[in-house]
């Protein structure tokens, strides 16, 4: 396959997947904001951080802004400035899939090129004024559509791998930099009991109904409420939520789940058989694998998280970046990426 044609799979791939948890995020939080007791500015500005879009918020809206969740949502659905909002996304999404039509089935085109006319459409922005929830739903289900349609109708080759290596690594970065934010922001809301530890356990203290309610709210944002209160029959906290999101290996969307599923892929692309130079970004994802599954099995100290969350997404953009070097044609980035822009690599070879 030439690089052009897997750097499209690739990215197709990551904007397919960010915009169904940008829609996801937004859906959730929603809910959030009208059952708990949370201040707007604790419920919308997480939104704002984990997008990368804080400062140019702020910059455009003013300060005040952070706190208006219709503002907030206006400006990660619609607004074209923005290139992780909704509309962007999709359409980043469907332009990548026409560039490479050749590869993608026509049932995954069709999926995601009606989202992208809908998202364009008078009759999107009337379900988005008068039923929210239902056109979070709309996106959700189509972008999952797609997804389902590329592994069910597509020859399970070279493109396919490039497609859904860039789920993966998206749907990584995704889930820590949510469980960061969140985390942060939930922990600082609960106020001090919340890090109240109890008598000679470590183990954090049992929480207010309206905390667990927070946490529950996370794991609906990331897919994970069923499967967590399938195998955790105790009291909620923020330790057993951020240690399911990060450790569970059996569930699609944990961190460690997603970290070994894109290396195998990568292995997949470049097998160890060829006498071919080792993949840097293989090499960076077998020590990250390996770093998670030495601290599965031990108790997660919470002041730890930020520090696990902020290298998996370190190490989750470097891996982006040694495989647009190693295997989509792109020139060494002079800066890595950060979190503030999400959105393309701006290297990409036309």
């Amino acid at each position: 396959m030439i690089s052009r044609v897997a750097d499209h799979c690739f990215w197709f791939g990551r904007y397919l997947e960010r915009a169904e948890s940008t829609a996801r995020l937004l859906q959730v939080t929603s809910g959030l904001a009208l059952d708990s007791d949370l201040t707007p500015l604790q419920v919308w500005q997480p939104v704002i951080i984990t997008a990368g879009e804080e400062e140019r918020f702020v910059a455009q809206r003013g300060a005040e802004a952070v706190a208006d969740g219709e503002a907030v949502q206006e400006y990660l659905v619609f607004h074209d400035a923005v290139p992780v909002c909704l509309k962007c996304s999709v359409a980043a999404a469907r332009e990548n899939a026409r560039s490479v039509r050749e590869v993608i089935t026509l049932e995954a085109w069709e999926s995601i090129n009606e989202l992208h006319l809908w998202m364009q459409s008078a009759p999107s922005r009337a379900e988005y004024d008068g039923h929210r929830d239902d056109f979070y739903r709309h996106v959700r289900r189509e972008t999952q559509l797609c997804l389902g349609l590329l592994r069910g109708t597509m020859l399970h080759d070279s493109a396919l791998d490039f497609i859904w290596l860039g789920v993966l690594l998206e749907r990584t970065g995704q889930t820590a930099r949510m469980l960061d934010v969140h985390h942060h922001a939930l922990t600082t809301a609960a106020g001090p009991a919340f890090q109240a530890q109890s008598q000679g356990t470590g183990q954090l203290q049992a929480l207010p109904v309206v905390e667990v309610s927070l946490w529950l709210s996370l794991l609906r944002a990331c897919y994970g409420f069923e499967p967590f209160l399938k195998t955790h029959r105790g009291t909620v906290t923020g330790e057993a939520v951020a240690s399911f999101l990060i450790f569970e290996p059996r569930f699609p969307r944990a961190v460690r789940h997603c970290v070994k599923r894109a290396r195998e892929g990568l292995e997949k692309i470049r097998p160890a058989a060829l006498a071919l130079p080792k993949l840097r970004g293989t090499e960076r994802l077998r020590r990250l694998e390996s770093w998670l599954d030495s601290r599965a099995d031990g108790p997660l100290d919470p002041a730890s998280i930020h520090e696990i969350l902020t290298e998996i997404v370190d190490a989750t953009h470097s891996t982006c970046d040694e495989i647009a070097v190693e295997l989509l044609g792109a020139s060494p980035p002079e800066d890595r990426p950060g979190a503030q822009n999400p959105g393309g690599s701006g290297t990409r070879t036309e």
